[in-house]
């Protein structure tokens, strides 16, 4: 079995193997030097163990939550579900499809609820994807949608739907742990970490020096079994239902994770909250 790897080795095989576009890797690092030793790397290449040693980060599925029915973008989403909006001509779910798919990720799984027959449509274009349907999504939060996909969040991203992604190598085919994707910043108004070491220490929302949180997560094998559980938990509580499902492990639930922080740019990836903002990202909805 393939011994466990140190962040630094993941990295560089994760660039020799799925190489994001970005610097050249280290090969003369302290982490080649090691690989090589382990019979990871050869001639700057990983070899078919370094290949194995990688297997257990491999992300096997994705996982969308696409419920809701977007109250702050209406009247745009009365007639249609906010992950199947156009921005600039493309439905804001392709982005992260596509990326999806360009990491070799072809197991996804979409939760519906409001106006759950439009998502049909995606199929034309992506007829992988597999639906889970969410009754109640308009009686609790999202909470319900993770319900339905809980015992499909080991070694998986989970994703909300309704983010626009401009660099879609944010999606990679390996993951060296349980992550959170987020913006640091100065100061923000919105949803946001404490972060300490790199791991998530708290969520709120608002903060100064903080991370904005960005509604990309990646669940390893392990956290993903726990959250299977700690979801049904939560969610029987009382007020269960009004939970988001972050704050189960996050919040709740934090003492059986420690999630790290993975660090964007709003460059990468914009979340599109209100009609306004989309009138201002595509100036066709601007007929006023």
């Amino acid at each position: 079995m393939p011994r466990t790897l140190t962040k630094p080795q993941f990295e560089l095989l994760l660039e020799l193997i799925a190489p994001a576009g970005g610097p050249a890797p280290w090969l003369n690092s302290a982490a080649a030097q090691e690989l090589e030793t382990m019979g990871y790397l050869a001639h700057g290449q990983p070899t078919p163990a370094g290949r194995a040693a990688m297997e257990p980060y491999q992300v096997k599925r994705a996982v969308f939550l696409a419920a809701g029915f977007g109250s702050r973008l209406a009247p745009i989403t009365f007639n249609t579900p906010k992950p199947l909006v156009r921005v600039h001509g493309k439905r804001i779910i392709d982005s992260l499809l596509d990326a999806c798919l360009a990491a070799g990720i072809e197991e996804i799984y979409l939760v519906r609820g409001y106006l759950a027959e439009q998502f049909d449509q995606l199929l034309y274009q992506y007829p992988m994807i597999r639906f889970l349907e969410n009754p109640v999504y308009n009686e609790t939060n999202n909470i319900s949608s993770a319900m339905c996909a809980r015992h499909l969040m080991s070694n998986a991203y989970v994703l909300e739907a309704d983010l626009v992604l401009y660099s879609p190598w944010l999606i990679q085919p390996y993951q060296y742990r349980s992550n959170f994707l987020a913006i640091p910043k100065e100061r923000t108004d919105d949803w946001c970490f404490e972060v300490s070491d790199g791991v998530i220490t708290q969520e709120k929302i608002g903060g100064e020096r903080c991370w904005q949180m960005v509604g990309i997560s990646y669940w390893n094998g392990v956290d993903g079994e726990k959250l299977a559980q700690d979801l049904k938990e939560v969610y029987e509580q009382p007020g269960g239902r009004e939970r988001y499902w972050e704050q189960v492990p996050l919040v709740f639930c934090r003492e059986n994770y420690r999630v790290a922080v993975r660090s964007c740019e709003d460059r990468d990836v914009t979340e599109i909250d209100t009609f306004r903002e989309l009138k201002e990202l595509d100036r066709s909805y601007d007929i006023g």
